[in-house]
């Protein structure tokens, strides 16, 4: 039974109050069913927005080993970040040959040359003697002992060890980018273990190809995945991730870093899928502190997830880590 409320006897005051308290209920009863709507928050994304981090987190320290290698096989030119000749923060040891191979061997102690990572532990680089790295198809075999990389800002690291094929399928080198080639293609492929840093160990997968372009100091990579397992093709990478969760991470659409960014992911779209919980989330690269696309040569902050699990989804806007 719905009662009518009488004010010919309040005062003035009173009246008012009530008409407040009113507002302010109504206000929040469609505060609650706009909340309803789009569910944004789920305790069960957590582990989805980590094995984004740790995606990032991992790519990064193969990006600068990869560069560190580049820069060993150039003979110490053609590097893309840096103005050093050599790696900072390591030493460098060629001198095993065995048979007809040798062994650069990467020591690492020390801060990168943005400074913004710690780097210990020891890359070890296997070339036929007789391979120049800047031949078409050139092969190397890179072993990660130990390798552990720190961000300085936030302390958090990863440590991994493992045995990777890394290929310059197009041949060239990368200072000759702009002038005598237009781009040049690496694939890097093979398995690692990775230690977080809360001591979690894991197996990860990795199948990746970099295509660069641009020209020294202007230089993008356009970052795409080329494996298969299960179900799934254009994979970059799978595995376990630290929650003990089987995971898949396709490139539906190229990531685009680009150098003056500081190699932050530009644009692109990553779908992970962890099928056993039916669960997963998509990964749009090129957003900005108001959660807009980037424009022009605006350079990101932030991305977008899009998640689902089960049949609740939401998005979120994440920083770049």
């Amino acid at each position: 039974m719905i009662k009518t409320i009488k004010f010919n006897n309040m005062k003035p005051l009173k009246i008012f109050s009530i008409v407040i308290v009113l507002m302010l209920a109504f206000g929040m009863a469609f505060t609650g069913c706009k909340k309803s709507d789009t569910i944004t928050t789920d305790p069960g994304n957590e582990s989805l927005t980590q094995l984004a981090n740790d995606q990032s987190t991992i790519q990064g320290a193969q990006d600068e080993s990869n560069n560190d290698i580049n820069m060993v096989l150039s003979g110490g030119i053609g590097q893309y970040k840096d103005t050093e000749l050599w790696p900072c923060g390591a030493t460098i040891d060629s001198t095993s040959v065995v048979n007809d191979t040798i062994t650069y061997f990467i020591t690492y102690n020390g801060l990168n040359c943005p400074r913004n990572r710690t780097r210990t532990g020891k890359i070890e680089v296997k070339k036929h003697v007789g391979t120049q790295w800047w031949q078409p198809g050139a092969t190397v075999m890179v072993t990660c002992i130990d390798f552990r990389i720190t961000r300085v800002a936030t302390g958090k690291s990863i440590t991994l060890n493992g045995t990777r094929t890394y290929e310059n399928v197009t041949g060239g080198l990368l200072f000759q980018l702009g002038t005598s080639m237009t781009s040049i293609t690496h694939k890097t492929w093979g398995s690692m273990t990775v230690t977080f840093d809360n001591g979690t160990a894991r197996i990860w997968q990795v199948a990746r190809q970099d295509v660069f372009t641009g020209s020294p100091g202007q230089l993008v990579i356009s970052i795409d995945g080329f494996g298969s397992a299960g179900n799934y093709n254009n994979l970059i990478y799978w595995g376990i991730n630290r929650n003990s969760e089987q995971f898949y991470i396709q490139v539906n659409q190229s990531v685009v870093h680009r150098q003056v960014c500081e190699w932050d992911p530009c644009s692109g779209i990553e779908a992970t899928s962890i099928p056993n919980l039916n669960k997963g989330s998509t990964l749009t690269f090129g957003y900005n502190n108001q959660n807009q696309p980037t424009t022009g040569n605006e350079c990101p902050t932030k991305f977008k997830m899009d998640w689902y699990i089960g049949n609740r989804s939401g998005t979120v806007y994440l920083f770049l880590p």
